[in-house]
């Protein structure tokens, strides 16, 4: 399946609001596709799951630490994706200390599904989740997408080679560089 736009769908999150009194001073927020893409630049990247490891200990971090040398080559936002519920992804973010990758819940895995990114991680326990990958996003187009090899459901092993920071730091920096005069 290849798409070359990113799907319409509705994002049900979570955003802060003072008005709502008590400990969660929360009220729920849907963002379409429209919302998060339309007339932006965007980097997004993908992974199974919230609190797991590579996902907590390499993927999210990275993107944290390249957030403003990645916003430098011309890029509006970043976002982390998960089939997870918006509660799981702002615990997560809290205790990672994320504080300009937005984390954006696919609860219901439209997203992902619409994709052709969601697989089965029931061999982990896991249900369905995203496999991991990365792209740009280009005013809902898609620009660049690093997919994870071995793409299978209950895949036995949790490929991280190019859906990194690094990665697509280098690709947007490569993607800037004008093109050779009189070649």
């Amino acid at each position: 399946m290849h798409i070359t736009h990113v799907p319409n769908v509705v994002f049900k999150t979570r955003v802060r609001d003072e008005s709502v009194g008590g400990p969660n001073p929360y009220r729920w927020q849907d963002l379409s596709t429209q919302d998060i893409f339309g007339g932006k630049r965007v980097v997004v990247f993908s992974l199974p799951g919230a609190f797991t490891p590579t996902c907590s200990s390499s993927h999210l971090p990275r993107y944290e630490e390249l957030y403003e040398e990645i916003k430098a080559q011309g890029v509006d936002a970043v976002i982390c994706l998960s089939v997870n519920d918006a509660f799981v992804m702002f615990q997560w973010g809290k205790q990672q200390g994320a504080k300009n990758v937005f984390l954006l819940p696919d609860g219901n895995a439209d997203f992902t599904r619409k994709m052709g990114m969601l697989v089965d991680k029931a061999n982990l326990g896991f249900g369905m989740r995203s496999w991991r990958y990365s792209m740009v996003v280009d005013d809902c187009k898609i620009e660049k997408m690093f997919v994870e090899a071995d793409f299978d459901d209950n895949c036995p092993t949790d490929p991280f080679e190019v859906s990194d920071a690094d990665t697509m730091l280098t690709y947007l920096k490569e993607a800037r560089k004008p093109a050779a005069v009189g070649v």
